[in-house]
């Protein structure tokens, strides 16, 4: 080990990253500067040149390269792949170094009424062993510690998802919580802060989170806002009642005092394009109204989620969807509401475009033979309608069917993007490529590395140092989070080395399985993760606490 002296002190050098340029995450301009790092930390930040190379242990040339601080996914997936890998190998691969999941669910705390932590889950690979071990996932923490002791390469965190609350208290029953069920969520939402949760994740177009109203999560904020966290939300509605989705949001930070977090911002299917600069011009005058909210937002003309958001909430109540859409009765009602969708229902359950929508997440051999298959044609194939086609795979796969939905506009993403206040997330969970077979959306090995090669290298939608600061400092102070996203002195040595020139997603929906390129070296905690674009099996990942943290 080797030591070096400088502004008067002794201390131990142990990776020297030497003459790149330097951006540091907070969106000042780069430098030149060498980086120096002991442990897990970052001990210094030099002008080029000012450290002795011959007094490190390891010294890393980063010429014609960018030094930054590790990307921070707000809107992470991983808590399935995190049960079969600790790797994360397609994150880590676009120099993503910390993962924050719990979207609507998370499978702690178990206990009230969630019986089955997975929930009807499917869990593939090694991840059978889980099941026991997670009934015993009794506080929200249980989970992440079983995770961070197995081994996990990124740091992970985690929001406490809205439809646990929910679920925890009152189950899948549609309708308002009693005074003793609400009283019920808050409880559950104070102890996950104070078990290092962000704070609460509803997805109010899922159930059992869609059922809940406007009050019901206004007082579930208030326990959040006691602690400094954060309430995030995918909106009640993305399409032509996108704004009344916002407007609820900002209703909940208003009357709440709690931070608001918008999930990937969007406006859903072309009758909706035209609401965006009227959707960011609401949350401009919300923050000048002195209410806190922001959003974050996925580099990609197409979302996805479950093929399931076809079908309208309430056949979805007591968690008997499949049972309903199984009974010829209750699939009459339910086949009225999907060809003749309401007004309030999900942009992809009112959308005319059913080209625009593509099932990929088969599991049963018989359908593997519609992957990649739109909507329409698998209709044509079977010979029915395309609501009929939706109730026999659905029946069939037993499970929600990961759906790719063609439905957003470019233009809308550029503007997005330019927004001061958004921050770049994923909406999807680390993948190793290799044994893939299913297709799936390219967010999950691209989105980070997307924004840097198209967004801002060929087309210029904003500079280098802001699509940085959007993927580290922004995320980790939305966060609470101090000593991360940003490369100082005294901070954690998440770090990337990537070649500007080079830096670009390759997974395609066409082809997704394919990991981004340009992401030279990534460190975490200051352990290597990422060498010369190889994976080093390395498991150094920690839990990151929220702001409400008692140990």
């Amino acid at each position: 080990m080797n030591v070096i002296e400088y502004e008067g002190q002794m201390a131990t050098i142990d990776i020297l990253i030497r003459g790149g340029k330097v951006i540091d995450g907070t969106g000042n301009p780069w430098f030149y500067a060498d980086v120096a790092i002991t442990g897990d930390k970052i001990e210094a930040i030099e002008p080029h040149g000012k450290i002795d190379p011959g007094r490190a242990e390891t010294v890393v040339e980063a010429e014609g390269h960018v030094v930054c601080p590790g990307f921070i996914d707000i809107q992470s997936h991983s808590i399935m792949p995190l049960l079969m890998d600790g790797r994360l190998v397609s994150k880590a691969h676009q120099g993503v170094t910390t993962e924050v999941m719990g979207e609507l669910w998370t499978p702690a705390p178990v206990g009230g009424r969630i019986e089955a932590p997975f929930n009807g889950r499917m869990l593939g690979g090694d991840a059978g062993h889980w099941v026991d071990q997670a009934r015993e996932w009794t506080r929200f923490r249980d989970w992440l510690e079983a995770m961070e002791h197995r081994g996990v390469s990124l740091n992970i965190g985690s929001f406490i998802g809205g439809g646990t609350v929910r679920e925890y208290a009152k189950g899948w029953d549609m309708g308002d919580p009693t005074e003793d069920e609400l009283a019920t969520m808050q409880q559950v939402t104070r102890e996950a802060m104070e078990d290092g949760a962000f704070g609460v994740a509803p997805a109010l177009i899922y159930p059992p989170s869609s059922y809940s109203t406007t009050d019901e999560l206004t007082a579930v904020a208030e326990a959040i806002a006691e602690y400094g966290g954060v309430y995030i939300t995918h909106v009640r509605n993305e399409s032509e009642q996108l704004l009344e989705g916002i407007g609820e949001a900002i209703e909940i930070g208003r009357r709440s005092g709690c931070i608001i977090e918008i999930y990937h911002l969007k406006a859903s299917g072309p009758p909706a394009w035209h609401l965006m600069p009227q959707a960011i011009e609401m949350i401009h005058e919300a923050r000048a109204e002195g209410i806190d909210v922001t959003a974050d937002t996925y580099p990609y003309p197409a979302s996805g989620t479950g093929l399931s958001v076809l079908v309208p909430d309430w056949a979805h109540e007591g968690g008997k969807l499949y049972d309903n859409l199984n009974d010829d009765a209750t699939w009459a009602k339910i086949r009225q509401d999907m060809m003749n969708p309401p007004a309030g229902a999900t942009a992809m359950a009112r959308t005319q475009n059913r080209d625009g929508i593509m099932p990929v997440g088969f599991m049963q051999e018989e359908n593997k033979q519609y992957i990649a298959k739109r909507l329409p044609e698998i209709a044509e194939m079977r010979g029915e309608e395309w609501a009929d086609t939706v109730r026999y795979l659905l029946t069939s796969e037993g499970q929600r069917i990961s759906t790719i939905y063609f439905m957003m506009s470019e233009d809308n993403l550029a503007l997005q993007l330019q927004q001061p206040w958004i921050k770049i997330s994923s909406d999807a969970g680390g993948i190793d490529p290799e044994g893939q077979t299913l297709p799936m959306h390219p967010r999950a090995y691209g989105t980070f590395t997307r924004v840097l090669g198209k967004y801002v290298r060929e087309e210029g939608v904003l500079p280098l140092e802001d699509a940085i600061r959007k993927m580290t400092s922004s995320v980790a102070d939305r966060l609470s989070v101090r000593d991360r996203g940003v490369l100082r002195s005294g901070a954690y040595a998440d770090v990337v080395v990537f070649d500007p020139e080079t830096v670009a997603d390759k997974s395609t929906f066409e082809e997704p399985h394919q990991l981004s390129v340009g992401i030279r070296d990534v460190w975490v905690n200051g352990t290597r993760v990422i060498d010369n674009g190889t994976h080093t099996e390395a498991m150094p990942g920690r839990i990151v606490d929220g702001p409400g943290r008692k140990s």
